[in-house]
């Protein structure tokens, strides 16, 4: 009798669906699973839900209802904008306020396929990459599965139930998440909410930005929103790897590499595996022997080309080709790319004046300078998130970013976000997507939190950028600041860490961000924590709330400047472009959707606050807050780097916007740069000449060197509207230092501009340094913007705020 067919689930020793299994990147069609696309258009159908007692696909042609076109991936409100249901442009002015009257509506999706030929006897699924959200799946008339998450796959497997010789009809049912999170129970600890606006928010598990947050509108969408196909299985397959680095030094690297096979068990005798990477001119091989369809390798590599962040060295990446042999017979192949590097993060649990604490990331042994941003929603409607992803991600490495947090109150982002990431040496940290809220820690919502988790680590865990997990975004705070103590998150702090483990075992892991040890709380103050989200009153960024906090880390902080006015006008009607005071559309667009003008408040008074007064005219109050905007993070950020050590790690908030939004971010949805992206350009260079702020009648010029090679070359200070030359020179930097140049003599009441340039290794780099103290003249500020851009090409002072 032949032996059973074995798919094996070994690696997470719990039980998950099989969508958990890993696809494998891009495998050669004949020795690997086949996938037949099913995108494209759909029928969909779409009425409140209840209207119609329907309980299967049949009835929707009994009841007469007529399907409008709908696109797969896509939501269900840009197939009502297409059809001219709702309007063209949905983030115009306040026409995105129209979705809400769709909330309680369900929505069924529809569609034909053929089979393909050459199935017979093949496993089949049907694969959904992503479907918002809690949907009732048929195949031909019948149900065959049931999903709950928006943010994970769903494989079902549909072997032997497809039509030989008639089409195929799969329909999906979507029902409204507000009317069942209205139906569920809510304790008083499950109110806790940093927003009153998105309760409903808690129990279902959808992106907890779409529920309205202060950087995103209201949208509660509905759809296939990532792709769906159906997977043709070969009769063997690798159907798993997982690639891990724990040794990474000097000229020598140890890998730990797992596999998980289908496979006949009576042929394993007859089984070896064959793994050959190459990267450039470095390959390394290892064969072995298959003793189980679950196996796990330990591999020398010598010479290696290490994986490096950003301005460290390059990110090299190795391909992988995995061959299964049968004899000599190559029966499976499967490639994966990956990088050899191991990152770890030394921190403690809470940091004093007496006993400052620890967070810091190293890469390969090397202590890392983290420069970066904060990640947040690409696009209010995810389905166009792949779309803007190499555009976004090419302004992060512009900007010389070797770090990005993936913000938890967003989705998880796809296997092609971090295959960017991984080219181009920007590290990674990883939320789950859970944020500022108490969540439900019932039986039934952690093992639908641990089942996502699973689908989560088990799909992104090869990527080479991915430095860190993070249980969540502000979690810990949400339950300290109401009275509780963030200990009984179980969450947090058993079920992902647990996951963790079993699917990830050598990365680390953060409990949430930032984290309230217990140690914090047993302290009484927040203050004490290692890493921190520094926002506050939002009051000058020169304050003492910002320059004398005592956290090592800070993975957010930001300043808000206006888009500009070519901006402006392609998301608020002229009716409403200014003032902005009582602007409903301002509002919106701040983001509000309780019609609090906080962030329209705190634009103003940050201009207010260097400028002494808010401008009266819609262009002058526009580059007010672009400078402002500008000055403050270039501050902050070289406040990280003059501290060295002291502080390691900056992640500011945020390049760029998932929707149109007078806020916090350098690069508006459009993609238009504001002042400040080009001020953080500079100072983000791995090489860096910088002024400090002044003490003792004297302000420090230091080079900064963020890089593992030693940096020399010639340096000039000099005031911009005498031209004096202040401090000149040439310098020499170890690697991964800074140094003191000199000092340069000031009065607090001066109110100057210095300029700077400097060369590193033979080329050219510029800064500048306002020096004084506010209020200053925007007058003065517009004279001295065209000298500050002259230092470098491609830097248009006339296009600034336009």
């Amino acid at each position: 009798m032949k032996a059973p067919r074995l798919f094996v689930l070994a690696l997470c020793l719990i039980l998950v669906p099989s969508f958990i299994l890993a696809r494998p990147a891009d495998p050669r069609p004949s020795l690997g699973p086949a996938h037949v696309s099913l995108n494209g258009a759909w029928k969909l159908f779409y009425f409140p839900q209840g209207k119609f007692k329907i309980s299967n696909p049949d009835q929707l042609k009994t009841h007469g209802l007529t399907p409008i076109e709908a696109m797969v991936p896509g939501e269900t409100a840009l197939d009502l904008s297409r059809k001219g249901i709702l309007p063209a442009d949905l983030f115009f002015g306040e026409n995105i306020t129209k979705l809400k009257a769709y909330e309680l509506y369900e929505w069924w999706y529809q569609r034909e396929f053929a089979t393909p030929t050459g199935t017979a006897g093949r496993k089949l699924e049907l694969h959904f990459r992503g479907v918002d959200c809690l949907a009732t799946y048929w195949l031909n008339g019948k149900v065959i599965g049931e999903s709950q998450d928006s943010m994970i796959d769903y494989s079902f497997d549909v072997t032997g139930k497809l039509n030989a010789n008639a089409p195929n009809v799969i329909t999906i049912r979507l029902r409204s998440p507000i009317i069942e999170a209205a139906g569920k129970e809510y304790d008083p600890a499950y109110t806790v909410k940093a927003l009153d606006t998105n309760q409903e928010a808690n129990w279902i598990r959808r992106p907890p930005h779409s529920y309205g947050w202060d950087i995103m509108p209201r949208a509660v969408t509905f759809g296939l929103w990532r792709p769906v196909e159906l997977i043709v299985h070969a009769p063997q397959e690798i159907t798993d790897m997982y690639f891990t680095t724990i040794e990474a030094e000097g000229n020598h690297a140890k890998l730990i590499v797992t596999y998980q096979l289908a496979t006949e068990l009576e042929l394993i005798p007859q089984l070896r595996l064959r793994l050959v990477a190459r990267c450039g001119d470095s390959t390394f091989t290892h064969v072995q022997k298959v003793q189980f369809p679950v196996g796990r390798m330990e591999i020398d590599v010598q010479n290696p080309k290490l994986w490096w962040p950003r301005g460290y060295g390059d990110a090299n990446l190795y391909k992988v080709t995995t061959e299964l042999l049968q004899d000599d017979k190559v029966v499976a192949t499967r490639d994966d790319t990956i990088g050899i590097r191991k990152v770890d993060l030394v921190r403690t649990e809470i940091t004093t004046m007496e006993k400052p604490g620890q967070f810091m990331f190293k890469v390969n042994g090397v202590p890392i300078l983290v420069k970066g941003s904060n990640w947040v929603p690409a696009d209010a409607f995810h389905s166009r998130d792949a779309a803007r992803y190499e555009k976004m991600l090419a302004l992060f490495v512009d900007l010389k970013c070797n770090f990005l947090r993936s913000w938890g109150g967003n989705v998880y982002e796809d296997d092609a976000f971090f295959d960017i990431c991984d080219r181009n040496g920007i590290m990674v940290w990883q939320d789950f997507a859970l944020a500022d809220a108490v969540y439900p820690i019932t039986d039934d919502f952690l093992d639908i939190i641990r089942k996502e988790a699973v689908a989560v680590v088990r799909k992104l865990r090869n990527h080479p950028s991915l430095a860190l997990w993070a249980g969540d975004n502000e979690v810990d705070g949400a339950y300290l600041f109401h009275g509780l103590d963030p200990a009984h998150n179980k969450i947090n702090r058993e079920v992902i860490p647990e996951v963790v483990f079993r699917c990830d075992p050598y990365r680390q892991y953060l409990p949430s961000s930032p984290y309230i040890s217990p140690e914090v709380v047993a302290a009484g103050t927040h203050k004490l924590m290692p890493e921190e989200h520094l926002w506050g009153a939002r009051d000058y960024f020169k304050g003492t709330y910002y320059t004398e906090h005592t956290a090592q880390f800070v993975s957010e902080i930001g300043y808000n400047g206006c888009p500009g006015l070519s901006s402006l006008k392609r998301f608020i009607d002229a009716e409403h472009l200014w003032p902005w005071q009582n602007n409903p559309q301002w509002i919106l667009h701040s983001s509000s959707t309780v019609g609090d003008p906080y962030q329209n408040v705190v634009l103003a008074n940050e201009a207010t606050e260097l400028f002494g007064t808010v401008p009266n005219k819609l262009e002058d109050f526009i580059l007010a807050t672009q400078i402002t905007q500008a000055e403050a993070m270039k501050f902050v950020i070289e406040m990280t780097r003059l501290n060295k050590w002291k502080n390691t790690g900056i992640v500011w908030w945020n390049v760029i916007d998932g929707w149109p939004l007078l806020n916090a971010s350098v690069v508006d949805y459009f993609f238009n740069k504001k002042l400040a992206y080009y001020y953080i350009r500079r100072v983000q260079e791995p090489v860096c000449v910088m002024v400090d702020e002044p003490k003792d009648w004297h302000c420090r010029v230091v080079a900064g060197n963020d890089s593992r090679e030693d940096a020399s070359g010639h340096y000039r200070v000099w005031d911009a509207d005498s031209g004096e030359t202040l401090l000149e020179g040439d310098y020499a930097t170890k690697a991964n230092e800074n140094l003191e140049l000199g000092t340069i003599p000031v009065f607090h009441s001066g109110k100057r501009l210095f300029l700077i340039e400097w060369t590193a290794n033979g080329k050219k780099y510029a800064n500048h340094y306002m020096q004084g103290m506010p209020p200053f003249s925007l007058d003065q500020y517009r004279l001295w913007l065209p000298k500050i851009a002259a230092l470098e090409e491609g830097f248009d002072a006339a296009s600034i705020g336009k």
